[in-house]
């Protein structure tokens, strides 16, 4: 039973968190493609494209965590640190992605969609402009990408070195 959890597992983070990684990198330089030429109408179908690849993909990844749970505990690891850092990674990674990446994908859109319900830049007291400009708004998106991708290439270092395994890796 545990080589199928194991398995599931593997196999879920492979066609789950693949293609929510790949889109949502994708999704700023597309963003600013589109601002630059609001009339691209090619340019707003990729963004609603990499926008619904994120969510949906996103929802199907809850399977990652389950069955790598399930596999923890079948294990016997559901104590070790290396297990326990990458539960949290992964809890870090969904958070950003759900409260961060997807709502700032969906406000891009909604802006690019319809110009005229996207914020006006403003200027702060220095006279800089505020960072939920439409010019700047990528740039943000895609550091809180950046570091996502980041926790997640842990969690898989972190899953195939195992420190501390029985396994003599």
């Amino acid at each position: 039973m545990t080589k199928f959890l194991l398995s599931v597992h593997v196999l879920a983070a492979i066609v789950a968190i693949g293609p929510v990684t790949v889109a949502a990198s994708m999704f700023p330089a597309a963003a600013r493609r589109a601002i630059a030429d609001p009339r691209d109408a090619a340019a707003h179908t990729t963004l609603r494209t990499l926008h619904r690849i994120c969510r949906v993909y996103a929802a199907v990844g809850i399977v990652v965590p389950v069955f790598g749970l399930a596999t923890a505990t079948s294990l016997g690891v559901l104590t070790d640190t290396w297990l326990l850092v990458s539960i949290a990674l992964t809890a870090i990674a969904a958070a950003l992605l759900v409260l961060r990446v997807l709502p700032r994908q969906q406000m891009l859109l909604t802006g690019i969609d319809a110009p005229g319900t996207q914020p006006e830049p403003t200027a702060t007291a220095t006279g800089a402009a505020t960072a939920s400009t439409p010019t700047t708004a990528p740039q943000r998106l895609a550091a809180y990408t950046g570091v996502f991708n980041l926790l997640w290439a842990t969690v898989t270092v972190l899953m195939t070195v195992r420190p501390g395994s029985t396994t003599g890796v």
